[in-house]
């Protein structure tokens, strides 16, 4: 019988990040690490999600992927090597680089993987904001002047952040996070990463980190300017061809539904299913096989967010 899968996360430690995984949700981080990342749910060579309990204890992620396909997370995904989906937790103590991600087609000439992404404030400090396209206006050889004399940051669209915003990141916008944010994010499963500038930072290891200031230029779409967060369309806060994020205020049992999996995040409060407690902060993977899909609050004001894949029309 099949039941929600749970995650072992993977920490990642960034220079920008902090310990809020840790004081918020009550994460086990490594001693003295600023983690900026925690990877609840990824299938990459180089990581892999690991099966806390269960009966599935101990197998990765790429294992149920590959061995249990159609059971665990419903049919039409026959075609695609891993699980298409990478999900995290950032905890940006510091601004992160200014950065972009290459469309598809840029990335097919230059090398990489193209990444679209959304990200879901969860909480925020004082003057916190996020960078995302270019302020109106600005060109391509308005932006490569500003490059270099690093002002950059005055070109890029700055944006005040309050907890329960959404912004979308297609593939070729230019952004970063800026500090005292704490986000959400689901993304394709890709870490191709383009530093078109990093504060004039110095690294972990004591040394600049790298730029990629050619690959940056070839994927910044330079037509992007001013976005704005997203909007929620009744209960959907993100949509695209990668994946649907749904938020869900529980204040009463509910079923999870559909015919494939859904990856649920705890926003808020307590979640129950299948007789086992999820508090904030937590993942599980529901599979599409699971005979039980409700999701029964436990604590008043208990939020979700529930992300799936589109099915082709």
């Amino acid at each position: 019988m099949s039941e929600p899968i749970v995650f072992e996360p993977l920490f990642m430690e960034r220079v920008w990040g902090g310990r809020r995984l840790e004081t918020r949700y009550g994460k086990r981080l490594p001693p003295g690490a600023r983690v900026g990342e925690s990877w609840e749910i990824v299938d990459r060579e180089e990581a892999q999600s690991v099966v806390h309990d269960g009966p599935f204890r101990g197998s990765t992620l790429h294992d149920l992927w590959t061995e249990h396909r159609d059971t665990l997370f419903g049919t039409g995904f026959a075609d695609i090597a891993r699980f298409p989906l990478l999900f995290k937790i950032l905890d940006a103590q510091e601004r992160l680089s200014m950065q972009v991600h290459p469309p598809a087609e840029v990335a097919a000439r230059i090398g990489g993987e193209s990444k679209t992404e959304m990200w879901h404030i969860l909480e925020t400090l004082t003057g916190a904001a996020i960078y995302a396209g270019l302020r109106n206006g600005v060109t391509r050889d308005d932006f490569s002047a500003a490059l270099a004399d690093s002002h950059i940051a005055d070109r890029v669209h700055r944006i005040p952040t309050h907890a329960g915003d959404t912004m979308f990141i297609p593939s070729g916008r230019i952004h970063a996070i800026g500090a005292g944010n704490l986000i959400f994010e689901v993304q394709q499963n890709s870490d191709t990463t383009y530093r078109v500038f990093d504060w004039n930072r110095i690294g972990l290891d004591g040394a600049p980190r790298p730029l990629h200031i050619a690959e940056s230029l070839a994927s910044i779409d330079f037509a992007d300017h001013e976005p704005t967060m997203l909007q929620p369309s009744g209960e959907t806060i993100a949509h695209c061809e990668h994946f649907h994020v749904e938020k869900w205020h529980l204040d009463a049992p509910r079923s999870s539904g559909g015919e494939t999996f859904a990856v649920i995040m705890i926003l808020s409060g307590e979640v129950e299913c299948c007789q086992r407690r999820f508090t904030a902060g937590r993942f599980l993977l529901l599979p599409a096989d699971c005979p039980d899909r409700e999701l029964t609050p436990r604590a008043t004001g208990t939020t979700l967010l529930r992300t799936t894949i589109p099915r082709p029309s």
